[in-house]
């Protein structure tokens, strides 16, 4: 299994959920297993929010793209993070901070503010 290099956020999974064939899905088909994760903050607001009729669509994805646990260094790396209101936001940019991976959302702005945080939004075309 190959090093992860991509930690996609919610609202990522959320656009695959919905469609299949989206740009975000087709990257992710790019990559070798493992090289695309996600966090379990991010896996939580997923299953939280889909409908039923979506779980099993989200176990799949889920099965591609692993989900890492919330550990202590990504702990740490939150408690050293600014404060703002959005905590999820900042738990799973606190996760991809301490794995030293890329993380991919369709909410870059809300990610701005944070130092060394490298950010892709894969909903966009490709130039």
């Amino acid at each position: 299994m190959a090093d992860a290099r991509f930690l996609i956020d919610s609202n990522i999974a959320i656009y695959v959920l919905d469609d299949a064939a989206c740009a975000p899905a087709l990257r992710i088909a790019e990559f070798e297993p493992g090289e695309i994760i996600t966090s379990a903050i991010a896996y939580a607001e997923v299953m939280h929010g889909i409908p039923l009729a979506q779980t099993k669509a989200a176990q799949a994805l889920f099965d591609v793209v692993e989900v890492r646990e919330f550990d202590t260094v990504a702990a740490l790396a939150y408690a050293r993070l600014p404060f703002r209101r959005a905590r999820f936001d900042r738990l799973i940019a606190a996760h991809a901070l301490s794995l030293g991976v890329t993380l991919v959302t369709n909410n870059t702005a809300d990610f701005a503010d944070i130092p060394d945080l490298r950010v892709e939004n894969w909903t966009l075309p490709l130039t």
